[in-house]
């Protein structure tokens, strides 16, 4: 039978090499833009927090970027906390909250559709993040092909 002789791993080991950079930094030229666009459910996965990381880090690199929650991307946008509004009742419960915050904070817009804000999922535009600027549905293709118009990088996220 097979013997495991390596030693076991201890906190503060490497276990790749997290140093090496394999491509070119890249820096948005003056003027471009970028927008992440979002329909994806609030703790339903790692990719709503991810691609809000995402957006904090092409803003960071001089892309004027947008947010845009819309479908079940609205539930990202919207206050939370437990017992209190803000309240975080388990670590990393507000994540998307400080997220976002910090991303506009930053200089990032986020817009959030008000149909799916309202008929999707019953909320008013007072529970949103303030910062976000809530808009009409048929404004989100429009954002959309804006953008596309403007040759923005868009990054698109769909969950079922």
């Amino acid at each position: 039978m097979a013997t495991v002789t390596a030693p076991a791993h201890q906190k503060g080991d490497f276990l790749v090499d997290y140093e090496e950079k394999v491509f070119e930094d890249v820096k948005a030229e003056p003027g471009e833009k970028a927008l992440v666009t979002f329909h994806t459910v609030a703790f339903e996965g790692s990719i709503g927090l991810v691609n809000i990381l995402q957006a904090l880090r092409l803003q960071r690199k001089g892309f004027e970027t947008a947010i845009l929650l819309y479908g079940p991307g609205v539930t990202l946008g919207v206050q939370r906390g437990f017992p209190k509004l803000g309240d975080e009742a388990f670590p990393g419960a507000q994540n998307f909250s400080a997220q976002l915050t910090k991303f506009m904070a930053e200089g990032g817009k986020v817009y959030c559709c008000r149909f799916a804000l309202q008929m999707l999922y019953g909320h008013g535009e007072g529970a949103l993040l303030p910062g976000i600027r809530p808009i009409s549905p048929l404004d989100v293709l429009d954002l959309i092909l804006i953008n596309r118009r403007d040759n923005a990088f868009m990054l698109h996220t769909w969950t079922l």
